[in-house]
Parts: C-alpha cells; sequence; structure tokens
C-alpha cells in the first residue's frame, strides 16, 4: 500500500489551462490545496508547495496523465518526483453532491492511498512517437474509407455513360480511372461536374492512401529499432507491433504475465453455473490492444500449423471455437509479455526461446 510507503501524496486534478493540487497526509487528512496555471511556471510552483508542505518522501497521483496531465508528468519525472496515474475519481451517487477542482485533487490523492495496484504512467519519448503516428494513420485510414464510400455513392447516381464505364472496373482500378477524368464542354453540366466530383474524391483517396502508407513506413523504422523481434512473430506486422509497445510502454509496468492479460482483456471469467463449469471472454481492457492481438490470433489460426493443432486440442477437450480462441488469445499475451519483458531493447532476439504457442 502506498500509506505504507510515503510521508504524503499530492493529488492533483488537471485541466488544459489550471492544475488543482492537494497535499493529504497517509492517513487521509487534507494537509493544504493549491492551484496553478498549466504551464512550465505553474509547474514549478506545485512542486515547490509539494516540497513545503510534504518534506519526505511523497508521491504525486495525476489524473489524465496522456492528455492535460501530460506536461505535468514530464515535469516531475525530470525532477525525480515519483507519479503515479489514477483514473477518474468517482463521483458521489446522490444528487446535488459537491463537484470542484480541490474535491477531486483530494479524491485522486485519496484514491491513490487506498489501491492495493498502483498505475505507472506510460512513458513518452519513442513510445509517444509510435502513439502520435499510429493515431495519425488511423485519421488518414477512416477519411480514405469514407472517401471510398462516397465516391462509390457517386457512380451509383452518375449518367449513364460514367457508370456503366466505371462500374464493371474494381476499386483500384475506379479509383485511377475518376482521378484522371476531365470534364469537357461538349458534355452537359451534369457530366462536367459529376466528373470532377469523381476526380476530386479520387484524388483524395490516393493522397490519403500516400499519406497512411507513409505513416506506417515511419512505424516500420521505429519498430524495427526498438523491438525488431516482434516483427519475427508471426501475425504481428507493423501496425500490431506498434499498438503492442504503445498500451505495453516499458518494463515493469506490470507486475505480472497474469496482470497483462487483464490489461488486454483476455483473462478468463468464471461464467459457471449449476453443473456447467466454464469461462467467457473478458470484455475489458484496452480494446486497441485487444484488437491487435484479435489480428495476429486470426493470421495465426489461418496459417500456423501448431495454432491449428492447438486449436483442435482445445476443441477435442470439449471446448467450443469461441473458448478455443480464448485460450488461445491468453497463451498469445503470455508469448508476448515474456519477450517484451525479457527483450533488452537493444534489438536482440528472443524468439528461440519461446515457441508461436505458449
Amino acid at each position: 500500500m502506498l500509506a505504507e510507503q510515503v510521508d504524503g501524496v499530492i493529488g492533483v486534478d488537471t485541466h488544459r489551462d489550471t492544475l488543482a493540487a492537494a497535499a493529504v497526509n497517509p492517513f487521509g487528512a487534507v494537509l493544504a490545496s493549491t492551484d496553478a496555471s498549466a504551464n512550465a511556471r505553474g509547474c514549478r510552483r506545485l512542486l515547490d508547495f509539494a516540497r513545503k508542505h510534504t518534506p519526505g518522501s511523497r508521491c504525486w497521483a495525476l489524473e489524465g496523465i496522456g492528455s492535460y496531465g501530460a506536461g505535468l508528468a514530464t515535469f516531475l519525472d525530470q525532477a525525480g518526483e515519483r507519479v503515479v496515474e489514477v483514473c477518474r475519481p468517482k463521483r458521489p451517487a446522490v444528487r446535488g453532491g459537491r463537484k470542484t477542482d480541490r474535491i477531486d485533487a483530494i479524491r485522486a490523492a485519496k484514491e491513490a492511498l487506498s489501491t492495493d495496484h498502483l498505475i505507472q504512467p506510460r512513458l513518452r519519448g519513442e513510445r509517444e512517437a509510435l502513439r502520435v503516428l499510429l493515431a495519425t494513420r488511423h485519421g488518414a485510414v477512416l477519411a480514405s474509407t469514407a472517401a471510398i464510400n462516397q465516391l462509390k455513392a457517386l457512380i451509383v447516381s452518375a449518367p449513364d455513360d460514367l457508370r456503366a464505364e466505371l462500374r464493371k472496373l474494381k476499386r483500384p482500378a475506379q479509383v485511377t480511372r475518376c482521378a484522371q477524368l476531365c470534364d469537357r464542354l461538349a458534355h452537359g453540366i451534369e457530366h462536367r461536374m459529376t466528373a470532377r466530383a469523381l476526380r476530386s474524391t479520387a484524388q483524395r483517396i490516393q493522397a490519403l492512401q500516400a499519406e497512411a502508407k507513409a505513416l506506417e513506413n515511419e512505424i516500420l523504422g521505429l519498430i524495427r529499432q526498438l523491438a525488431p523481434e516482434l516483427l519475427g512473430l508471426l501475425g504481428v506486422g507493423p501496425i500490431t507491433a506498434a499498438q503492442i509497445l504503445v498500451s505495453w510502454s516499458h518494463p515493469g509496468r506490470f507486475r505480472s504475465e497474469a496482470a497483462f492479460a487483464s490489461f488486454v482483456g483476455v483473462s478468463p471469467i468464471a461464467a459457471s453455473s449449476g453443473l456447467t463449469n466454464r469461462h467467457r471472454i473478458n470484455g475489458s481492457g484496452d480494446r486497441q490492444l485487444n484488437r491487435a492481438l484479435h489480428t495476429i490470433t486470426l493470421i495465426r489460426m489461418r496459417l500456423d500449423p501448431a495454432t491449428k493443432s492447438y486449436v483442435a486440442r482445445r476443441v477435442a477437450e470439449g471446448k467450443t471455437s469461441r473458448d478455443a480462441q480464448r485460450c488461445l488469445k491468453r497463451a498469445i499475451s503470455r508469448q508476448l509479455f515474456k519477450i517484451l519483458e525479457r527483450s533488452d531493447r537493444t534489438g536482440k532476439s528472443s524468439l528461440e526461446e519461446l515457441p508461436q504457442v505458449a
């Protein structure tokens, strides 16, 4: 428990422009509170506040480290302070409960004192570089998909000659052809404006796809520097490897591989009743990381003979195909955790130590 390790906790409620802080002793008593601007000067003011009211060993409990609290977390880390992340504090169940930034800061500190398992903040630097590249690529892919849908709708309602020419082509050829369309004066205004709309939409698709590909190449270059051993695993490409690294962050963040499995959302949940003894899939955890693991699972089930044998063995034991897939996800998360924790982060692979399915 954190209360047994420190002389005080500084809880901080973070916002875009302000930071509210409260110093709480290990017994939950509030020592003092203050607020500051969300800038470098405000961060220094909060550090002076903490040194004054908790001069001994202390810990900072921050909300929103990945957003509004990112600057303060980086400043405190550089100053050698201990920082943990807290989830958004629970609000009072009754209506009319008080709500101020000071109260939220106090709740953050008390939550850190009462929890059994502290959340270490994710690293920045290379991990943050991967995260922003992933997020930007995801936005480009979504925009490209929306533009493709728009192009399809334009083709459906296009004039007969345009529609007849374009509908017989497959999608890549459709995009290329539409990007080359020209509006001639000999055609009617409907034909010319439709051709212009098709050309503009197709060129937008090409630009977005080129942007997504360039970002993927940047991600691949970073992965080859940080964890090339992940790319050697069947079913793991640059995007899934990047998501794994972004969610995992750094060695020691998870106390065990079981905690990592729970974070991924693949830890089994008991769903037994009467004579039925079974488990179901966990629907919580990091859903982006769970999606990456699901992609790896599907690829291995289709291409890897060892995985096919594993699933067949589980089905022969009486499990459904869905339960067999759940067991496979748990095995893959165990393998990923071992590789990530054992890696010396210098690019040395540890694949020879582990089979494809643990």
